[in-house]
């Protein structure tokens, strides 16, 4: 039988759920989820990313329980202690998140309609990746995902990137799964590589850019020089979920079609 009392550890297994119509199986949730809005009104809030209120899970009797990367290791060894089935993902490319979707919606017996979401998902981002073909340049893309220290952006956001148009600065680092692996120990790198357009998210709070264009040498960068630095907010792209493939794509090929159409570039 499939789960019936589900906790999600972090926001895309609440989003998928909901998003496949199987959201009466959730029982608890994370306490960062904010997508969809139904689920931070209606559900129990009973984690965060590094830390959960154990009690409080084994309260609500769940049968199993997601989470996300090696970060929830400690969180998913006590629940194993106590008999809850989990699992933690770790993907981190967009085509992990497609294949995330398909085995959610097979082990809660939805199989048929987790494969359609994930292929109208991929139809899409080609659709995306077809119109970003159309410009006539591509700008160089920096995303940072903190400031101090300053960190890259993780593989799935370097691919969204890509197929939105733009071309991410520090594509090496992207394939590093772990923040610190992505850590900036030189932020002159970013003016040697002259990105056209600077993304922010800073998880967990609000993106700066007059902070970041004041950072000293970097007003020699194009896109400090052109004004072009953007936030895109945390919750629609640093979640490796439905929402970086709908509105955290969406968001990021709005701001490179703007560069790439600005009468400044013709």
């Amino acid at each position: 039988m499939p789960p019936s009392r589900i906790v999600c550890l972090t926001e895309e297994p609440t989003e998928t759920l909901y998003a496949l119509g199987e959201q009466d199986r959730i029982v608890g949730i994370s306490g960062f989820t904010v997508r969809p809005t139904a689920a931070r009104r209606d559900k129990p809030k009973v984690s965060a990313f590094t830390s959960a209120k154990i009690d409080a899970i084994l309260a609500l009797k769940p049968d199993f329980a997601i989470g996300f990367s090696d970060i929830q290791a400690d969180i998913a060894a006590e629940l194993i202690r106590h008999g809850v089935e989990v699992w933690i993902s770790n993907h981190r490319s967009v085509e992990g998140i497609l294949d995330y979707i398909r085995r959610l919606g097979a082990m809660v017996g939805a199989a048929a309609r987790a494969e359609a979401y994930a292929d109208s998902l991929q139809r899409r981002l080609d659709a995306i990746a077809a119109d970003a073909a159309k410009l006539d340049r591509r700008p160089r893309v920096y995303f940072e995902e903190w400031d101090e220290p300053p960190i890259t952006g993780i593989r799935w956001v370097a691919e969204l990137v890509r197929i939105a148009g733009g071309d991410d600065i520090f594509p090496e680092r992207a394939m590093e799964s772990l923040a610190k692996q992505r850590i900036l120990e030189d932020s002159d790198e970013v003016i040697r590589r002259a990105p056209d357009i600077i993304l922010g998210s800073w998880c967990g709070k609000r993106f700066r850019p007059e902070r970041v264009a004041a950072r000293p040498g970097w007003d020699a960068i194009p896109a400090v020089r052109d004004g072009q630095l953007h936030e895109v907010k945390s919750p629609i792209i640093l979640q490796p979920g439905p929402a970086a493939l709908t509105d955290g794509v969406d968001a990021i090929a709005r701001i490179v079609r703007a560069w790439a159409t600005s009468p400044l570039r013709a």
